[in-house]
C-alpha cells in the first residue's frame, strides 16, 4: 500500500518529531535559539516573484505550505514599503507546519495559491509523492514549490543531515511533471536548485 496522509511512512512520523524538537528547542550546539529555529526567512528571496504570480491570478488567498514560524508575515520591512509580506501580496495567508505547534493543524478547502519553499527536501523519498499531491490538491489557480539539491549546514538531533532527500534536478523535474500533470488547471511554477521549470 502506498503511503498518503492518513497513512504516512514510518520515517515521516520520525522525522516530524524531531523537527518538533528543534522548534521548541532551537540547537545549542549550533547556536541557534528556537526563535529563529525554521523561522520562515528562505522566504525572502522569493516574495518579489510570488507577488507577480499573486497579481496574474487575481489572488486573495494564499497557503504557507510548510512555513515554519512565518515571521515574515509579522514584520514590517523597509524594502517592502513598510509592509509585512502579506500585506504586501495583498492577500489574506494561511500557515501550515506540521512541526511548528501553532500552524500543525490541516488547512481546511482551497486556496488561490500554495507557496512551498524549501520544504520538499525534508520530507522522506518514499512520501514525496503524496506530500506534493496535496500540495496541488490545495491550490486553485497555481503552485509555486522551490527546493535546493544540495546537504543543509543543521543537523537534526539524531546528528543526521535535515534534507534527507537530495536528488539531482532531472530527478525532481520527473517527480514534480507527473503529478503537475493530474492537475492541469493548476498553473506550475518550480525552481529546483537554481533552475526553473515552469
Amino acid at each position: 500500500m502506498p503511503y498518503s496522509r492518513q497513512n504516512p511512512s514510518p520515517r515521516y512520523d520520525e522525522l516530524l518529531e524531531e523537527y518538533k524538537v528543534m522548534h521548541s528547542q532551537g540547537d545549542s550546539a549550533q547556536g541557534i535559539t528556537a526563535e529563529k529555529m525554521y523561522a520562515g526567512h528562505s522566504l525572502v528571496r522569493h516574495v518579489k516573484m510570488i507577488k507577480r504570480f499573486v497579481d496574474q491570478h487575481h489572488s486573495k488567498t494564499l497557503l504557507d505550505y510548510g512555513s515554519g514560524k512565518g515571521v515574515l508575515y509579522e514584520n514590517h520591512y523597509e524594502e517592502l514599503d513598510d509592509r509585512s509580506v502579506n500585506e504586501f501580496w495583498d492577500v489574506d495567508v494561511r500557515c501550515y507546519d506540521p512541526a511548528y505547534l501553532p500552524f500543525s493543524s490541516l488547512p481546511e478547502g482551497k486556496f488561490d495559491g500554495v507557496i512551498c519553499i524549501d520544504v520538499l527536501e525534508h520530507i522522506p523519498e518514499e512520501d514525496i509523492d503524496w506530500v506534493v499531491r496535496e500540495i496541488f490538491e490545495y491550490a486553485h489557480h497555481f503552485v509555486y514549490i522551490h527546493l535546493p539539491t544540495y546537504f543543509a549546514n543543521k543537523r537534526l538531533p539524531s546528528g543526521e543531515n535535515p534534507h534527507v532527500t537530495v536528488k539531482p534536478y532531472e530527478w525532481w523535474s520527473d517527480k514534480l511533471e507527473k503529478v503537475a500533470l493530474e492537475y492541469p488547471d493548476v498553473y506550475s511554477y518550480v525552481l529546483i536548485g537554481e533552475k526553473k521549470k515552469i
